[in-house]
């Protein structure tokens, strides 16, 4: 007989040990972050949590494609109005997710008057541009992820490198065809994952903003794969994972969502009543590890403090997410909130924007 809430794929397995009153924490700060980003999104004032430590320190959304780079992989790149090939688009979302950057890609359309193609890639004029736009920001990436910084493909500047990957994977051994023919998620990371300079956490990233757009519609929910952070929250969540693979036990904790908030008694209604996903866990494990530096300090790590700290942005963002989810915009009603000159628009990709109010010192948190 299986157990209440466990997959059928997990059956005679010895289901990870929880550390008490830690585990608890992953779901607490899930429902307490996503409460503070609700609020927020509704006009009220700060701070949007009673919860000491959100106040005072930066913490990634729950949801992973609430968070500002993704929003605009999502909006400009994934979904950029530029006529693009299914090879183009491909090129445009792996490019952008190498850099992390969002001047950078700015500074790439500026420069080519629209998006990157592969024509330019050929040409060698994005090797150009990014010659250019180096020299003048100052640099081409973001600490977003652990990249893979060998000479791969013989250059010793790191984007050389990557102009050279890319020219690999779309010049010379088709990724987007190896792609297009992909029958699960699973495989178009693997597919990523066979490139030099690609390891098995970017390639899942990456996988995943492809799964965004619309070349591909695969369930996220498939598979996933632990980053480093996410390692380390595991091990604090859990005393022994058993049986259970650091993938095994994020989608179990996906599987699980509805009954431990509902036991632990938390609110969570999710992104628009969009529950969390494989690669929302997989950063959440990533966010408690933070969060527990605070909350729980005699959990050692690798690393021990929070460098981050909150600081409202003055600049809102349009939300935007993929037409395929088929999300409904929702305002909620918060006592004390009140309306400004300062506009924020929930985009959904359908056609309807909404105004929501937001005062004026509130962004949707980066």
């Amino acid at each position: 007989m299986t157990q209440p809430g466990i997959p059928m794929t997990f059956v005679r397995k010895t289901a990870p040990t929880i550390r008490a009153g830690v585990y608890e924490l992953y779901w607490t700060f899930a429902s307490r972050r996503q409460e503070a980003y609700e609020r927020r999104l509704s006009g009220a004032a700060w701070p949007w949590t009673t919860d000491r430590i959100l106040q005072i320190f930066k913490f990634c959304n729950v949801f992973r494609a609430s968070d500002r780079v993704s929003q605009y992989m999502i909006r400009d790149v994934a979904y950029a109005a530029d006529q693009s090939t299914f090879a183009d688009r491909v090129f445009q979302i792996v490019a952008f997710r190498t850099f992390s950057n969002i001047a950078t890609w700015r500074s790439l359309r500026t420069y080519f008057d629209g998006a990157p193609t592969l024509e330019h890639l050929k040409s060698g004029d994005f090797e150009r541009a990014l010659d250019q736009i180096k020299g003048s920001n100052g640099g081409l990436y973001t600490g977003a992820f652990i990249l893979c910084a060998n000479k791969a493909y013989g250059f010793d500047e790191k984007h050389r490198n990557h102009v050279g990957l890319f020219k690999d994977m779309f010049l010379k051994r088709r990724l987007d065809e190896r792609i297009a023919g992909a029958n699960s998620l699973e495989q178009v990371v693997h597919q990523l994952q066979s490139f030099p300079l690609m390891g098995p956490f970017m390639a899942y990233q990456t996988a995943i903003d492809l799964n965004y757009s619309s070349l591909l519609d695969f369930s996220e929910n498939d598979y996933t794969q632990a980053g480093p952070g996410a390692l380390r929250g595991l091990k604090k969540a859990f005393t022994d994972l058993n049986d259970y693979s650091p993938s095994d036990a994020i989608l179990w904790m996906t599987e699980n969502q509805e009954t431990e908030f509902e036991r632990l008694g938390l609110p969570f209604d999710g992104l628009f009543g969009r529950p969390l996903h494989a690669i929302d866990c997989q950063g959440l494990f990533c966010e408690l590890d933070k969060y527990c530096r605070e909350a729980a300090p005699e959990l050692l790590s690798a690393r021990s403090r929070i460098k981050a700290r909150f600081t409202p942005s003055p600049e809102p963002i349009e939300l935007f997410f993929p037409p395929k989810w088929n999300l409904s915009p929702w305002v909620a009603s918060v006592p004390g909130s009140h309306e400004s000159s300062v506009q924020m628009t929930l985009d959904f990709g359908f056609g309807e924007s909404r105004p929501v109010p937001t005062s004026s010192s509130a962004a949707v948190p980066a």
